[in-house]
């Protein structure tokens, strides 16, 4: 399960900057991750834990064109149904939860903490326009 931000232009922005200056497209997708990485802090204590292998399921992931909040994987399975409820993978295990279809933790959070991450995401790719000797306007 993953949650995305994207940003209109970035694959452009990556072929513009690649042309100046080779490094750029490695700081734009740092700058992505910067961007993930503050929902995954903002989200993850707001996880149930048990184990403590949800919480840390959550990682920021990105690409030079997106970013985005990966959850669950092999070692926590059951997120999607800690985030949203339902039945879980065979009807009554584990116990029903109450569907939300708006989640619980993870969408909820980037609902709220949106501004700041469209905020941080300008500034860093400002930044790092402006790193590549442009000039950003």
């Amino acid at each position: 399960m993953e949650t995305r931000i994207a940003v209109g232009g970035l694959a452009q922005l990556n072929r513009g900057l690649r042309a100046i200056d080779n490094d750029a497209p490695k700081q734009l997708r740092l700058a992505l991750n910067d961007a993930a990485t503050l929902l995954v802090e903002r989200a993850r204590p707001k996880v149930p834990s048990v184990s403590g292998a949800a919480r840390r399921s959550m990682v920021a992931r990105s690409t030079r064109t997106s970013a985005r909040v990966a959850v669950g994987g092999k070692k926590a399975p059951y997120f999607p149904w800690l985030e949203f409820g339902g039945q879980g993978r065979i009807a009554g295990r584990p116990a029903a939860r109450e569907f939300l279809r708006d989640g619980r933790y993870v969408y909820p959070t980037l609902r709220q903490i949106r501004p700041q991450i469209e905020q941080q995401l300008q500034d860093s790719i400002t930044a790092v326009i402006r790193g590549a000797g442009l000039e950003a306007g």
